[in-house]
């Protein structure tokens, strides 16, 4: 398990709007600053400074249409994030395991030397 974990990745996906941008262009296929905007609660300018946080970590490649940058998702990129993800989520499952393995230990041991009255022997 490769726990390389890209921060300004993960940082860009943070933010809810980001996100759902992510997932009109996912759905639509692409998509300009101003079909988003109509799409989202928030203005034009704020999409496309969220699209350019999107770029700058290559989760959208842009391609001029006419006056208008046409967004489209890097689904390679986007794998690679979904892949980053797999691996935070398998070793979060690997502590909990071991924590959950911890727990059961001590509480053996309580139940080994509590003579049924809740005091020690």
């Amino acid at each position: 398990m490769s726990l390389l974990v890209d921060d300004d990745l993960w940082s860009a996906v943070g933010d809810p709007t980001r996100r759902r941008m992510l997932d009109l262009l996912l759905s639509e296929g692409s998509g300009t600053a101003t079909s988003l905007s109509e799409r989202l609660p928030v203005t034009r300018q704020a999409v496309a400074k969220h699209l350019v946080v999107l770029d700058r970590v290559g989760l959208v490649r842009a391609t001029t249409a006419g006056r208008e940058k046409q967004f489209r998702v890097d689904e390679a990129q986007l794998a690679r994030a979904v892949a980053q993800l797999t691996d935070v989520g398998a070793a979060w499952d690997s502590r909990l395991r071991r924590i959950k393995r911890i727990a059961e230990t001590i509480q053996r041991g309580r139940d080994t030397n509590d003579n049924g009255t809740g005091q020690k022997q």
